[in-house]
């Protein structure tokens, strides 16, 4: 009797990366960058046979690289056996479709890449129609530019036939798959929008981690609420946002949110489709930007996560910087540097728990210093709010006049609304 065959694990494609430096380009830029994207490459499932960066004035428009030095990389390929070639820059449809003519096998770019890690860690369904969309948003121009290019050769001989309609249909296909994954998306947002307006009615205030990718956020998040999230030493090990209750000190409930992680030289696509899982960013009343402090280039990385921060509308929120990997001997001196230049510092350890009771009274005080002071006029049957008010917010003020309450109370950021109905007069009081 056969033994039932047990499952394998797919072999390791064996990649090629190649960067380029541009005039005015600094070596360590190209060289940081290329580093990523090896990592990225190791995360997607590929083993790197070498890593060569060239020197260009400017792209060239065809291949990128140059047709000659593409030659010689494609008998560099040969000779390492490379199944895979990955670019560090987007390229065009056109030198896509060169290059892989001259290499004679796949060749991808930064884009695809991270596409692909994206397909293969989303497990849930919004997290795959969020990389639905993102693979369909990059692929709609290119089937645009080859219906174009292929417009540009109508009317010669063995063109007329029915490719260029083909293509057409190709593109409106892909256009009509879009919409129907922003309707979607557009219902997983109503959902989250109806649990915030539960949370907001419990008076909760939401918390959410950010920062670069493999910068220790699920750790964190683990850490402290005692959650099981998946983490690991890799890029992009989280995709999909994970909520879990965070305990304050004085025994206050709020809300920890994990994000996807950012990246430098992340698509601006990407960020739009998977603005669902982002709008929770959005709608948190504090940030905590998870930094790797042990990381040698720190300061590049927080960089890219505040751009993309700006790019969200969200920059102005308050941020709580978490300088985690203490327990890393590199560390040491950057978050000594990192204290003295970035506001509102923690510094902690998300895998030993070393610092994570300074960043919880953090923080609370971070809630306390943004908490808005209400003057209102509440009936005394709202007898729920009442009590909620006296267990979330601090009433500096109260009198009783018939069946009204008439309170002044600093109350949470998630409160305003609730309490926008019984409102008398305001004044906020921020950090």
């Amino acid at each position: 009797m056969a033994r039932p065959l047990l499952p394998t694990k797919p072999a390791r494609e064996i990649a090629l990366l190649i960067g380029v430096q541009l005039q005015r380009q600094r070596a360590w830029a190209v060289q940081d960058s290329m580093d990523e994207l090896a990592l990225l490459a190791d995360s997607a499932g590929a083993d790197i046979a070498e890593r060569v960066v060239c020197k260009l004035d400017r792209p060239h428009p065809a291949t990128f690289i140059g047709s000659g030095k593409a030659a010689e990389l494609a008998e560099r390929a040969r000779e390492q056996n490379a199944g895979l070639i990955v670019f560090d820059d987007d390229l065009t449809p056109v030198q896509g479709r060169n290059l892989e003519k001259v290499f004679g096998v796949k060749v991808i770019d930064r884009t695809q890449m991270i596409l692909d890690i994206f397909a293969q860690r989303a497990r849930t369904r919004e997290g795959r129609l969020q990389v639905e969309l993102a693979q369909a948003d990059y692929m709609l121009p290119r089937l645009r530019q080859e219906a174009t290019l292929f417009g540009q050769q109508k009317g010669g001989i063995g063109l007329r036939g029915p490719g260029e309609r083909q293509i057409e249909l190709d593109r409106r296909r892909l256009q009509e798959n879009i919409t129907q994954i922003r309707r979607d998306l557009d219902e997983v947002r109503r959902r989250r929008a109806e649990l915030r307006r539960g949370r907001q009615r419990q008076g909760w205030s939401l918390f959410a981690l950010v920062g670069y990718t493999n910068a220790g956020k699920s750790t964190l998040l683990n850490k402290l609420t005692g959650a099981e999230v998946f983490a690991d030493d890799r890029l992009f090990a989280t995709l999909d946002p994970t909520t879990r209750k965070l305990m304050l000190p004085g025994k206050r409930p709020a809300l920890l949110t994990d994000t996807v992680g950012f990246i430098r030289k992340l698509p601006h696509h990407l960020v739009e489709a998977f603005q669902a899982t982002l709008e929770e960013v959005i709608q948190a009343d504090v940030l905590m930007h998870v930094v790797d402090a042990s990381h040698p280039r720190v300061d590049e990385q927080i960089e890219a996560v505040e751009r993309v921060l700006a790019e969200l509308g969200v920059h102005d929120k308050p941020v709580i910087h978490v300088l985690n990997k203490i327990d890393q001997p590199a560390a040491a001196a950057q978050v000594t540097r990192l204290t003295a230049r970035l506001p509102r510092v923690a510094a902690v350890s998300a895998l030993t728990g070393a610092g994570l009771d300074d960043l919880l009274h953090l923080a609370a005080d971070c809630l306390l210093r943004e908490r808005h002071v209400l003057k209102l006029r509440i009936p005394l049957r709202e007898a729920t709010l009442l009590a909620a008010l006296r267990h979330h917010g601090q009433i500096l003020s109260e009198r009783y006049d018939g069946e009204l309450a008439h309170l002044e109370a600093s109350v949470p950021l998630a409160w305003v609304d609730r309490c926008a109905p019984y409102l008398r007069a305001g004044r906020k009081t921020s950090d």
